[in-house]
């Protein structure tokens, strides 16, 4: 069955960086655009491999939240100048970083806390958490989400086509006023 997820999640992932591809690959052949797309789908699927999670699809958070599911979605990205301009609708903001995080850093996390981040996902460590960041290639997403699977979260998915993704759907976004 984790075959399967990670084999639908490399499609996912071909899918969007495809479409991602194309829309920044001016002057590049058919050819060049696939081995980026190559390369980032195999990154993705690494990341997803190593943090032991899972990935969500744009259609499948929109279905979770539609119906009302009691899950934590969490945006990683910096709270001035992304998070506060636009969110997906009941995001949390906790800023991750982009590189791998392998140990805690509070410089990396806004001086946040292992506790803060547990805070922020709650007490039950079955409930679906969702993170997400700006897009496919960006990896604070998983950061947010290796990090819920090393404090014991069970349910954790990471939406990697993130807002970008999301608005490109046409689906509405939040901001703070």
């Amino acid at each position: 069955m984790r075959k399967s997820k990670i084999c639908m999640a490399l499609a996912l992932v071909v899918m969007l960086l495809a479409f991602s591809t194309q829309a920044f690959a001016f002057g590049k052949n058919k050819f060049e655009q696939e081995v980026e797309t190559e390369t980032g789908a195999i990154k993705l699927v690494r990341e997803v491999q190593r943090g032991g999670y899972d990935v969500i699809s744009t259609e499948e958070l929109k279905k979770m939240i539609d119906s009302g599911k009691d899950m934590v979605i969490v945006d990683t990205m910096p709270y001035e100048d992304s998070y506060k301009k636009e969110h997906i609708p009941g995001a949390k903001q906790f800023l991750f970083p982009i590189p791998d995080m392998k140990e805690w850093d509070t410089k990396e996390t806004d001086g946040k806390t292992k506790a803060d981040y547990e805070a922020l996902l709650g007490p039950d460590k079955d409930k679906t958490i969702v993170v997400y960041c700006g897009f496919v290639k960006c990896t604070r997403s998983h950061n947010g989400a290796e990090w819920a699977r090393k404090l014991g979260y069970r349910n954790v998915l990471r939406y990697p086509g993130g807002i970008f993704a999301w608005k490109g759907a046409g689906y509405p976004a939040e901001s703070v006023k």
